[in-house]
């Protein structure tokens, strides 16, 4: 499937946690991947790269002017 993705100002970044990072992330919260919010793959904001079960960090510009991280667990 290809995929044409438009960068627009307003979406926030995407990025595919390695399996390091991704361990790091589980241990400093103490949660499984089961706790953490999801995402469809479809969604089009996604790296072409990814796989289900991995995790996608979103950073978005906070309205105080620094920028706040969310993560996703990539399902279906």
């Amino acid at each position: 499937m290809l995929k044409i993705v438009k960068m627009h100002i307003l979406q926030p970044k995407h990025t595919k946690l390695g399996p390091g990072e991704t361990k790091a992330l589980l241990d400093k919260l103490n949660i499984t991947k089961l706790q953490l919010p999801k995402i469809r793959k479809k969604d089009l904001a996604l790296p072409s790269d990814i796989k289900i079960g991995d995790i996608i960090k979103i950073e978005r510009k906070a309205s105080f002017g620094g920028k706040t991280i969310y993560y996703r667990v990539v399902i279906p």
